[in-house]
């Protein structure tokens, strides 16, 4: 124990005020950062026909058109990748055209027709694509196989609909189901396995055509 003007001051006597101002310090802090009760989210009903079959769902208004097929409708062969529309692993056919799931919302799509690669064929009878993949081996972990799929199937139309890419050399005319078509418009769907080569071959197969230099 030690002096100082006339007041004692004890180590116990410093350690017991110094836990006392650290346990109201806390509780204030506590306090202080309880949340505040969130509203219940904003829903809505949304009417679609995903993969033939007319579909109604209530979905809160945030909710992806990835989110919405996956958790609500189950439709688990739509992968969720990057979630930030740069793997394409999300990719499905909406009114013939395809998007990245993930960037867009459920809410958008009222009245919309929707092919995910549930809707393209059956165990029993699969899609020319999805056959031609496995047949030229064209996936391998399988997981961006899916999009993979989907944006080969919407690829080809694209070129029938006589749809210029980046590597049309001539937008006037009608492109061809070239090697360098098929690269730069498969551009957004990564395979982190690598299995490029025999995806285009897959698309080719399909096409009726051979890949050129």
């Amino acid at each position: 124990m030690t002096k100082d003007d006339g007041f004692a001051v004890s180590r116990r006597g410093v350690i017991a005020g110094g836990v006392a101002t650290a346990t109201l310090g806390g509780t204030a802090v506590s306090a202080q950062t309880q949340p505040a009760q969130q509203p219940a989210p904003t829903t809505m009903p949304v009417t679609f026909k995903v993969n033939g079959r007319n579909t109604k769902i209530d979905v809160d208004t945030r909710t992806t058109l990835l989110d919405a097929l996956r958790e609500t409708m189950r439709l688990t062969g739509t992968k969720k990748g990057c979630d930030h529309g740069q793997c394409g692993a999300c990719t499905v056919i909406v009114e013939g055209r395809r998007i990245n799931s993930c960037l867009t919302l459920a809410v958008m799509h009222e009245g919309d027709t929707i092919t995910t690669i549930e809707g393209l064929g059956t165990e029993e009878k699969l899609h020319a694509m999805q056959a031609a993949f496995v047949k030229h081996d064209g996936y391998q972990c399988g997981y961006c196989t899916p999009g993979q799929i989907c944006s080969a199937v919407a690829t080809l139309d694209e070129i029938r609909n006589g749809i210029p890419s980046h590597a049309t050399s001539d937008i006037a005319a009608k492109p061809g189901v070239t090697t360098a078509e098929l690269k730069e418009r498969m551009s957004g769907n990564i395979c982190r396995c690598g299995a490029y080569s025999n995806i285009i071959d897959a698309i080719h197969d399909v096409a009726g055509t051979e890949r050129t230099a």
